[in-house]
């Protein structure tokens, strides 16, 4: 497995290369965002752990750049920035998972693992295109409209409409949502489920009488047309 750490903190740099190589992984370092650019875009990686705060380009512009030219890349954000906000804007940019510093290497490799075995077994969608009342969701071009009106959605609000699309009808927790759209464990100190469910509403339900997303009090989030 190889492996892009984009960190300009040389010994959190050098603490996960050791990790890694300890696995066997074979680790490339950047220490500043253009060469982590660089190679990122050029040599083909299993998987990119970068930090946001970066000499030359930030962390949140490498990984919207990454996964323009490589949709499937797992990407590992690894900062200092631990706010909700922080965490969505993560997000938005197209990370996989986000780690906060400090933290413990074996919580990142659990992450590692985690993150890797979830992209080895993608499932493979029976139709490419999911539909619910008049919102229609084409999971081939990434695409949605709802009554003829497209919405555009960013990459984690993609990923959240679809697993609530193929789970319609099922309370699903906020402890669920994260686990299996996130691949993390929800903190409850955080509320990033509650402003994403949010994000989806102002954009799938507010201008339109049928209401898709419920919220259950004190249990969860259904999917459904009521």
């Amino acid at each position: 497995m190889k492996t892009l750490v984009i960190e300009d903190d040389q010994r959190v740099a050098d603490l996960i290369k050791r990790g890694l190589e300890e696995e066997d992984w074979q680790v490339d370092l950047a220490f500043d965002g253009e060469i982590g650019s660089r190679l990122a875009l050029t040599v083909d990686y299993d998987l990119v752990i970068m930090d946001i705060i970066l000499p030359k380009i930030n962390g949140l512009d490498i990984c919207q750049q990454v996964r323009l030219a490589k949709p499937n890349v797992p990407i590992i954000m690894l900062t200092a920035l631990g706010t909700t906000d922080d965490k969505v804007e993560g997000f938005d940019a197209g990370a996989d998972d986000y780690l906060v510093k400090p933290f413990d290497f074996r919580e990142l490799h659990v992450r590692i693992r985690a993150l890797l075995k979830r992209q080895a077994h993608v499932p493979i969608a029976a139709t490419s295109v999911l539909k619910m009342a008049d919102l229609e969701m084409n999971l081939r071009n990434k695409t949605v409209v709802r009554s003829g009106r497209p919405i555009s959605l960013t990459p984690k609000e993609f990923k959240l409409l679809e697993f609530m699309m193929l789970n319609s009808g099922r309370l699903l927790t906020r402890t669920e949502i994260a686990e299996k759209v996130w691949e993390t464990h929800f903190d409850t100190g955080t509320n990033f489920i509650d402003v994403y469910i949010n994000y989806l509403r102002k954009k799938l339900d507010k201008a339109f009488e049928k209401k898709l997303i419920h919220t259950k009090t004190g249990m969860g989030f259904i999917f459904e047309e009521a």
